[in-house]
């Protein structure tokens, strides 16, 4: 027998690259918030953890906090999200500054964590999928200067993000937008980028004849380009 309820759920659609942040007001740990106008001019990192007081997303806010330097001098802001409520972020922000989880010392939590017990921004950025109906998965947005979604991750609800990918994404973004180059697998900052692959005849001929220490054309689609 169908479930009655399934032609009645809430379809909403996620955003994608290249559309625009979905905009909100919220109540953040660091107060009110007006996104992303709040935010213009800077790059950020907006994620969802799952549930306050977990295993996995404590060990992810101490890693995140500990980055915070990185990610400030890639002109590039952090703010988190859960369903859980305003005083329990504080809580759980505030139990985490007294844990030591390396040795290396506790951190204190730097960045605004939004308070969405209505669900509301969770809906609009699509961070409810269907493993975690009243938790949000761990969603990772990035968003330019402009306010447009460059990059979306998400990883299940047991396994912790990779904070060095997504500052090694944020300079990869940050790089084709200053020089116009693709960055190829594994690439590192500092290693040979792509340049686009030719348009015509001419164009790649020249490209493979240039004679430019700085260009290695493996094949005419594909010319590695130094740093």
């Amino acid at each position: 027998m169908a479930d009655a309820s399934f032609g009645t759920q809430e379809k909403v659609q996620m955003p994608l690259i290249g559309d625009r942040a979905p905009e909100f007001r919220a109540m953040t740990t660091m107060g009110k918030i007006s996104f992303p106008c709040d935010f213009k001019g800077s790059w950020v990192v907006l994620f969802s953890h799952p549930a306050d007081f977990t295993p996995v997303c404590t060990t992810e806010f101490i890693a995140l906090a500990k980055a915070t330097d990185e990610f400030a001098k890639l002109n590039t802001r952090l703010l988190g999200l859960s369903i859980d409520s305003l005083h329990s972020h504080l809580a759980w922000v505030k139990s985490i500054e007294g844990i030591d989880l390396d040795g290396k010392g506790a951190v204190k939590v730097p960045f605004p964590v939004i308070a969405d017990v209505s669900m509301n921004v969770a809906k609009k950025y699509g961070m409810l999928q269907s493993v975690a109906k009243t938790q949000t998965v761990r969603a990772v947005f990035v968003i330019d200067p402009e306010g447009v979604i460059r990059s979306i991750l998400f990883y299940p609800m047991s396994t912790g993000r990779n904070i060095p990918e997504i500052i090694r994404i944020i300079k990869a973004l940050q790089l084709h937008d200053a020089e116009n180059v693709s960055t190829p697998a594994d690439w590192k900052p500092g290693d040979p980028v792509v340049m686009g692959a030719p348009l015509t005849l001419e164009e790649a001929e020249g490209r493979m004849n240039s004679g430019d220490e700085n260009l290695r054309c493996v094949d005419w689609y594909l010319t590695m380009k130094k740093q």
